[in-house]
């Protein structure tokens, strides 16, 4: 591993639906695919992302200018996510303004009754 860190681009946020995604580099000799072949979505000039063709889960992303020897994978998508904790937040200037006030909501275990 590279290193492990929660995305907060616009790019990434539109791509997963999500207002962060977590990255896990690995160089791209570590990373085998076992099953099936993803497809890829051309989501910038240079970024390109894997994503499985039968369900739409986000699997990998390459972009050889900004991220050179890497593949990013989608940490949440790793059999034991919880193995690796992420390291730091990027991309933090893309963030949506009311982010910063959700550590402030009630949270529930489950859905609230």
């Amino acid at each position: 591993m590279k290193h492990h860190a929660v995305c907060h681009c616009e790019d990434c946020r539109r791509c997963a639906g999500a207002l962060q995604v977590p990255w896990i580099a690995f160089s791209p000799e570590e990373l085998t695919v076992t099953e099936g072949r993803p497809k890829v979505y051309r989501s910038s000039e240079h970024g390109r992302r894997h994503f499985c063709g039968d369900c739409g889960t986000g699997l990998f992303y390459f972009n050889e200018v900004m991220l050179p020897g890497i593949v990013d994978i989608q940490s949440a998508t790793l059999d034991d996510p919880e193995a690796f904790a992420p390291q730091a937040h990027i991309q933090v200037a893309e963030s949506l303004a009311w982010e910063s006030g959700l550590e402030a909501l009630p949270k529930f275990d489950r859905y609230p009754g």
